[in-house]
């Protein structure tokens, strides 16, 4: 399983990019940080390709099936880490 979150950089007055982060890294998560400030393809990636407006974006792939959510998503997040946990 990897995850990837494209996101604001930790502190820069994103709370949800923030919370999301601070939740997995508290569980102990490895996902892949993606600095949507930096980095204009990954904005456009998530704006344009997925159709979102809102950060963090979360991608979790199992087995190469993807899961995508944007913004704070407790269950999506309590889900994640469940799945890793137990992989």
């Amino acid at each position: 399983m990897t995850i990837t979150i494209y996101s604001k950089p930790y502190k820069s007055g994103c709370f949800q990019c923030d919370k999301t982060k601070d939740l997995l890294d508290t569980a102990g998560i490895t996902y892949t940080f993606v600095d949507i400030t930096s980095n204009d393809a990954a904005l456009e990636y998530i704006s344009e390709d997925l159709g979102y407006a809102q950060a963090p974006v979360v991608l979790v792939e199992i087995d190469g099936s993807i899961d995508h959510w944007s913004g704070l998503n407790p269950p999506k997040i309590q889900q994640a880490i469940a799945l890793e946990l137990a992989g």
